[in-house]
């Protein structure tokens, strides 16, 4: 499959306050003001986990959540996409070939099952991620050779080849501290119902629709403010923007409208709540099956590149919450260069119509291309509108899309086999390095 960038879309953080602007002659305190007035914040989202398992966790909605109870040997400094230590006590030591990863292990850490944490619980770890076989276990298994744990507390990691993004890897969400009590290794032999990890929060609760985190209170670092958090999962976007309205929820969280983002910063602006806004690493894709007919064809697939017009579909569906992207690579890496701004352009509908008619299409004999995407993706539906539109109104006849939708449990299954024609999907990084979006 070949990829053609779509959009590189913001992300944004929604936070309700349980009171309106504060007095200016109130008292100042500490305590965490939430709407169950018991110190816990609930948390609202659409994003519904298919498992706590790290090692087979490879969805938004399971990440998340294996993100705020665990850590990994390293993490990314708050709004930057440079690493730095956390179970981990130094940067890694590179031997000169560049395929002995030496790394330092941080003392005085325990599990939520009062397990001791050591570099012989790391190896188990990333070892169970690569042995039990999950989702994102390639991401080590590609790469690494051998793990061993070379002393109570250091960690010795050889790879396959020279891969320089290598600690950025380790920053993988999957690649947390598990504990050796809790968990066993060998393939398919996952616990998606539990999470016994070192982080800050540990799970007391997982239902169907909630979860609840409580504080964990031999956390080895800074502890939260508040005292828990509650996890509802919503049906719908539109569920969600009205919980968060009504006061049902303090955050919401993945995934809204983006006329719902738009009327919630405009109420924020007056003092109703907290817009909390930060670049997004999230990449809207339009992918092309160069095996089926007639995207085999390059001119077919240069025609669409041509057609995609980045600055109407930002304007009119996400009302300008995106950044245009043109490479492979998002603008947050500075080695990100528009390299499909200049091949092909915005809305080039001559050059598109040029390139079909070179591949033998007329509209007596158009290229016919089918468009599919997630039912539940109210965003992606009106992408696709949008492109069939353009296609109708400027290609003559030449090109003809047809949008078609399943549910979204059946599109990413079947997505893998190759089986529709163009698809428009999200893609979320799986480390923040210019290297995941490039490769495999």
């Amino acid at each position: 499959m070949t990829k053609f960038l779509s959009l590189f879309c913001l992300c944004l953080l929604l936070v309700v306050s349980c009171t309106p602007k504060q007095q200016t002659n109130a008292p100042q305190s500490n305590a965490i003001n939430t709407q169950a007035g018991d110190g816990r914040i609930t948390v609202g989202t659409t994003e519904k986990p298919r498992t706590l398992d790290p090692a087979d966790a490879y969805e938004l909605g399971s990440l998340s959540l294996v993100f705020n109870m665990s850590d990994r040997l390293y993490t990314y400094e708050p709004g930057s996409t440079e690493i730095k230590p956390q179970l981990a006590t130094a940067l890694p030591k590179v031997s000169a070939d560049g395929l002995t990863y030496t790394i330092p292990i941080r003392q005085g850490v325990v599990f939520h099952d009062d397990t001791p944490f050591n570099a012989k619980a790391m190896e188990f770890s990333l070892q169970r991620f690569i042995e039990n076989k999950g989702k994102p276990s390639f991401l080590l298994s590609d790469t690494v050779a051998s793990i061993k744990a070379t002393g109570e507390y250091e960690l010795t990691i050889k790879l396959k080849k020279p891969f320089a993004a290598f600690p950025s890897l380790l920053a993988f969400s999957g690649v947390c501290a598990v504990s050796p009590k809790s968990y066993e290794i060998g393939a398919g032999k996952f616990k998606p119902n539990i999470f016994v990890g070192t982080g800050a929060y540990k799970l007391a609760k997982y239902g169907t629709d909630s979860l609840k985190f409580d504080v964990f209170d031999k956390y080895w670092g800074t502890k939260p403010e508040n005292k828990g958090v509650n996890v509802q999962i919503q049906t719908s976007p539109v569920n969600l923007f009205n919980a968060f309205k009504t006061g049902a929820i303090d955050v919401a969280y993945l995934s809204l409208q983006p006329d719902q983002i738009q009327s919630l910063e405009a109420s924020a602006k007056k003092g109703d709540w907290q817009a909390i806004s930060a670049q997004g690493s999230v990449v809207t894709y339009l992918t092309l099956n160069r095996n089926q007919k007639p995207l085999d064809k390059v001119e077919v697939r240069q025609a669409i590149a041509s057609l995609i017009d980045r600055k109407l579909l930002n304007d009119r569906v996400l009302l300008s919450q995106a950044d245009p992207l043109y490479s492979m690579i998002p603008t947050t890496f500075n080695v990100s260069q528009p390299l499909f701004k200049d091949k092909y352009g915005d809305g080039k509908f001559a050059e598109a119509k040029k390139s079909l008619v070179a591949a033998g299409f007329s509209q007596e004999n158009p290229a016919k291309v089918q468009i599919w995407y997630p039912a539940s993706s109210m965003t992606r539906s009106l992408v696709a509108q949008t492109l069939k539109s353009l296609a109708d109104t400027k290609m003559d006849g030449i090109l003809q899309f047809e949008v078609k939708t399943v549910e979204g449990a059946t599109f990413y299954k079947e997505i893998s086999k190759g089986l529709y024609p163009s698809t428009l999907t999200n893609w979320y990084p799986d480390f923040l390095d210019p290297d995941n979006y490039v490769q495999p």
